[in-house]
């Protein structure tokens, strides 16, 4: 299970970083559904795992290769799919996640019959162009910086507080980890998508454990509240420093959301 549980994640990661990298919006949206489903299946392995004594990690071999359209994207996620089902249970549980991966590869299966929807991919063709060239060289520098780093930020989150969240037996504390992941999901998918618009499209980098095991829960509550302000911050700064409205007006909006995050993060102290 400890083997699945790692497996699950990359699947993860792979349904989630192939619908940033699609264009075509329909496809794009019905693969991150995809992928929600697969991050559902890691909580669920997860307590599995923590149920009958065992534990798991955030260890990771995944590796996101530059794709030139969109059929190569399918088809190496539909082997992905395929690699992992000889590794579900004969559970209740395990029965679940072939059946969801068993749709997943049918809708992988209709996407590839129809060749209108073999597009260009362009997630990584290293442009950085946004908007074709609404922002100056030092505006698309300071938006590369920040989502390179707010990606693996809203990626460390997700698996920092679903770890913590499966380890409390307080309500409260439950309520706001699922919240944050929740708003972390959002980010992360924003944060991908502007990625692979600009033709920079990557994985963040893999959590060591010193991340997410936490000994200091106090410690790491004010850790996260000033690593919140410092979001806030850069987000703050972006927006003064684009003048694109639409652009400026995002990174408002994401500034006020980080507001909240450290309001629920008051919570637990």
């Amino acid at each position: 299970m400890d083997k699945l549980y790692q497996k699950k994640h990359e699947l993860w990661l792979h349904i989630t970083f192939a619908s940033f990298a699609i264009n075509d919006e329909t496809i794009k949206s019905r693969l991150y559904e995809f992928s929600l489903i697969a991050f559902r299946h890691m909580k669920w392995i997860g307590s599995d795992l923590l149920e009958h004594g065992n534990d798991y990690n955030y260890d990771r071999d995944i590796e996101l290769y530059k794709r030139e359209n969109v059929f190569e994207v399918i088809k190496a996620l539909q082997s992905e799919v395929l690699n992992i089902q000889k590794l579900y249970t004969d559970t209740i549980l395990g029965k679940r996640a072939q059946t969801d991966d068993a749709y997943l590869l049918e809708y992988l299966r209709q996407v590839l019959a129809d060749d209108a929807n073999n597009q260009e991919v362009t997630a990584f063709n290293m442009q950085r162009v946004w908007n074709k060239g609404e922002l100056d060289a030092s505006q698309t520098d300071a938006l590369t910086l920040f989502l390179f780093e707010e990606l693996y930020k809203e990626y460390e989150l997700i698996l920092v507080y679903a770890y913590m969240q499966a380890r409390t037996s307080n309500a409260l504390h439950f309520n706001v980890f699922q919240d944050l992941i929740d708003e972390s999901h959002f980010h992360l998918k924003s944060f991908g998508n502007m990625m692979a618009k600009l033709g920079i499209l990557a994985l963040p980098r893999e959590l060591h454990e010193m991340t997410y095991i936490v000994k200091d829960l106090e410690k790491f509550v004010h850790d996260g509240i000033a690593e919140e302000e410092a979001a806030k911050e850069m987000c703050k700064q972006l927006s003064e420093s684009i003048h694109e409205e639409k652009l400026s007006k995002f990174f408002d909006f994401i500034n006020y959301q980080e507001s909240y995050h450290i309001e629920l993060m008051k919570k637990l102290l």
